[in-house]
């Protein structure tokens, strides 16, 4: 097997720390052909078990691409099952085997059928041939769970960067899309992996791009990459790319579009210094940037996000002003008690302001929810948050009334945001104040966690119009409550659901609004058999002011 073989270089003797005793491996990344036709995936295949029969006992790390055991551009989930039952089972024993064999740690990507689904899988087996550590690629492409359905469930579960320590030499992983999530690279330098092992694809973009990523991941990481990809043809200026990249940014190997191996031979204790800013002693990157981190820079994150409103669970509890039956309604503690409880939506209501600050409060007026009068828009916000919100519970005395951006600050897109949009005698809102809204939206990263709801129709006129891409919703309210045509009105402004008003709905409606590509709300159900029932009869999301019962008996969060 023809072998090109690079020392790491070391780029100054400051640059880089070098323990006492260096323990350098030598790393053979594989770049098969591509198949292009799913007809010709035997050679592709064949090619991948034949270089594996060729490798010896001089390599130490052998990495294989994504998908090696369905290596051909398939077209159906059926095209990709086929394949990998096929050559699945073989090419992992053979990874297995030529793991013992050469007395190497390997590392292939290929599907594991677990009992969940087919999941795309990087294994690695360590020189005794066991399959010790299994990587689920964590950022599946829209055509590997929803066209060819494999199992994405566990995407949306609070994980941490997946380290796997081998024979003293920490590696980490990222699966081909899981490429292009930087804010990711500085999540797994925190971990001081030795190895980032990618097992990739990513076939459309050309060798500067590809190069590119591979030197900010290696920077940014602290660590050695080792990339396998496909070869797309020996002409082709995209795809390929298989390589390995220092800490430093130093490019020690590139294939490029040529077919074949990779092999480096580099130290990966050596880790890259680098001065902590002009004139201070030598440190990590990683550590570096630690040092300057700051809050609210960074695009929400973390094991408090949850799926967007596309993705999450099409059956769903909705807190109504929050947990309502427990704290004062439309307040931060509702919202918040809601929300540290599991509850993937919430309700909230929206006023304007005398001076154009945006409230969360139900009623146009203040009687009935705080010690003052009169009606919202017409007092200043300082004069608001002069008032008590707290009603009669004395350890809430002096509860201020939030604001939208309140709301924002701590809850954006740690839940699904169902925003009234309140009117006053069914006309739009100042522009202006509109504005705002869907600017804070966006300033708080909540556009794909929120919907708009009204009963209002130039309201949802002036919603389509302002902020197309937000999904909204028709209400029943006021003397619309019992008007049988909510569900064409829905239709007739171009909304995306529609929220029936109990019990001024029958399952005739609720089966028209779904024929029309609708989801269907209902306000609202405290009581569990009913909740249940609307549940039977198709009900998508219920609104309720008693979160956890209903949770409880449910079973929905």
């Amino acid at each position: 097997m023809k072998r090109i073989c690079i020392l790491a270089a070391i780029c100054s003797i400051a640059a880089f720390t070098k323990p006492a005793e260096a323990r350098p491996i030598k790393a053979c990344v594989f770049q098969p052909p591509y198949a292009l036709n799913v007809k010709d995936i035997d050679v592709s295949m064949q090619w991948e078990l034949d270089t594996l029969k060729r490798c010896d006992e001089s390599l130490d790390l052998i990495v294989l691409p994504e998908a090696s055991d369905r290596q051909a551009r398939v077209s159906s989930r059926e095209e990709a099952i086929s394949a990998a039952k096929k050559y699945n089972k073989p090419l992992l024993a053979a990874c297995a085997e030529t793991a013992k064999r050469c007395k190497a740690t390997v590392f292939v990507n290929a599907l594991d059928f677990t009992p969940t689904g087919e999941r795309n899988t990087t294994f690695a087996f360590d020189k005794t041939g066991t399959c010790v550590g299994k990587y689920y690629k964590e950022h599946l492409t829209a055509g590997e769970h929803k066209k060819w359905g494999f199992d994405a469930s566990y995407m949306w579960q609070w994980t941490e960067p997946y380290i796997l320590e081998i024979d003293g030499i920490r590696y980490a992983f990222l699966t081909c899309y899981d490429f292009y999530f930087y804010e990711n690279f500085a999540n797994i330098a925190r971990y001081k992996p030795d190895i980032v092992i990618g097992c990739s694809h990513q076939r459309s973009d050309p060798h500067s791009i590809l190069e590119m990523i591979g030197r900010f991941l290696a920077y940014n990481t602290g660590a050695y990459l080792v990339r396998s990809s496909v070869s797309m043809g020996l002409d082709s200026p995209v795809g390929g790319g298989s390589m390995i990249v220092a800490p430093s940014g130093e490019m020690l190997g590139n294939m490029f579009s040529r077919v074949g191996t990779l092999t480096v031979e580099f130290d990966p204790a050596q880790k890259y210094l680098k001065p902590m800013g002009y004139g201070n002693p030598p440190g990590l990157h990683s550590t570096y940037i630690e040092v300057g981190r700051r809050p609210w820079k960074y695009r929400p994150g973390g094991s408090a996000i949850i799926p967007n409103f596309k993705d999450a669970p099409a059956k769903r509890l909705c807190a109504h002003r929050g947990f309502s039956s427990i704290a004062p309604e439309n307040s931060l503690p509702a919202y918040g008690a809601a929300v540290s409880l599991g509850a993937q939506e919430i309700e909230f209501d929206l006023w304007w302001t005398k001076d154009g600050e945006i409230v969360s409060i139900h009623d146009p007026t203040l009687d009935r929810v705080s010690n003052g009068k009169g009606r919202v828009f017409e007092h200043t916000y300082a004069e608001l948050k002069a008032l008590n919100f707290g009603g009669k519970n004395q350890h809430l005395s002096g509860l201020q009334i939030p604001t939208f951006e309140d709301i924002l600050k701590k809850f954006s897109c740690h839940t699904i945001m169902n925003i009234h949009m309140k009117d006053w005698k069914d006309q739009p809102w100042d522009e202006a104040h509109l504005k705002k809204v869907i600017r804070l939206i966006d300033a708080y990263d909540a556009r794909a966690h929120v919907y708009f709801m009204s009963a209002c129709g130039p309201l949802q006129e002036q919603l389509a119009k302002l902020a197309p891409d937000i999904p909204r919703c028709m209400g029943n309210a006021g003397d619309n409550k019992t008007h049988p045509e909510i569900v064409d009105r829905a239709i007739q402004y171009k909304c995306q659901m529609v929220q029936l008003f109990k019990p001024h709905f029958d399952q005739s409606m609720i089966d028209r609004a779904h024929a029309a590509g609708l989801r269907v709300n209902v306000f609202w159900s405290d009581d569990p058999a009913e909740a249940k029932k609307f549940l039977d009869m198709g009900v998508d999301t219920i609104l309720t002011n008693d979160y956890l019962p209903i949770a409880n008996a449910t079973g929905l969060r």
